[in-house]
């Protein structure tokens, strides 16, 4: 199988380097704290040089976590893939609400 060679040389000039915490929530994380986290992860990444970089990266590859000032919800509802299984049962309660709503 023939490996990608994906450059991620971008990453050093990341506003969020070293403050992971803030873009990867723990485990059945509260909503209210998710909310609070994600605006704080959404602040720096609209100070960030290299957002547009980091959001495509996340939209091809699936990325877990907040990326580009996107979360993964968010990618999910423009259509693009998510990896992870609690947020694919996130995603599919809230489409199914909004069905049963109309």
């Amino acid at each position: 199988m023939e490996s990608k060679n994906i450059n991620l040389s971008w990453h050093d000039n990341a506003a969020c380097k070293g403050k992971s915490h803030i873009f990867f929530g723990p485990y059945n994380e509260r909503t209210t704290a998710k909310e609070k986290r994600e605006e704080i992860a959404r602040a720096i990444c609209s100070t960030c040089p290299v957002l547009s970089k980091c959001r495509e990266h996340a939209r091809n590859f699936s990325e877990y976590g907040f990326w580009g000032g996107e979360s993964e919800e968010e990618r999910s509802a423009q259509g693009y893939k998510i990896s992870n299984p609690t947020v694919r049962r996130r995603v599919a309660r809230a489409k199914s609400k909004a069905d049963k709503a109309s």
